[in-house]
């Protein structure tokens, strides 16, 4: 099986198309049988492509890239756990709770944390309330 990017002449869509062999696409050209699947055009022609290379150096880097990716959720997942601990999850009601600790004065031991949106986050901070917005991963359980 061999994959070609395919272009449209007539309407410049890109696809791809999967093929037995390289002289079955070249069969089906000349038989007029490949067609556009947007505009039913025959005037379909091989795109360029790239070929996908693997070489050590790229191997490397991906190793470097999931390793500095698995510090990092490694990181988030401690603060999480640090949050949890030390806050009350208030759910979809954060922006409310903040607002109701910050203009009723009600002084609470712990600190809060929830599900705010980014317009509910910018009001807050217009109006002198101090939110932030943290990346969360969700917990697998398999």
């Amino acid at each position: 099986m061999i994959k070609y990017n395919l272009i449209c002449k007539k309407c410049d869509l890109n696809f791809d198309s999967w093929f037995a062999t390289s002289k079955e696409y070249d069969k089906l050209k000349r038989k007029k049988l490949l067609s556009c699947h947007n505009c039913g055009s025959p005037k379909v022609e091989k795109n360029l492509m790239a070929p996908k290379l693997i070489n050590k150096s790229l191997s490397q880097k991906s190793e470097k890239e999931l390793q500095k990716y698995k510090k990092i959720k490694k990181t988030i997942s401690e603060y999480q756990k640090f949050i949890k601990n030390n806050f009350n999850y208030v759910g979809e009601n954060f922006a409310y709770e903040a607002r109701s600790i910050h203009y009723n004065n009600k002084k609470k031991d712990k600190g809060i944390y929830g599900t705010a949106s980014k317009k509910d986050l910018q009001e807050l901070r217009e109006e002198g309330i101090e939110a932030q917005m943290i990346p969360w991963l969700e917990e697998n359980n398999n």
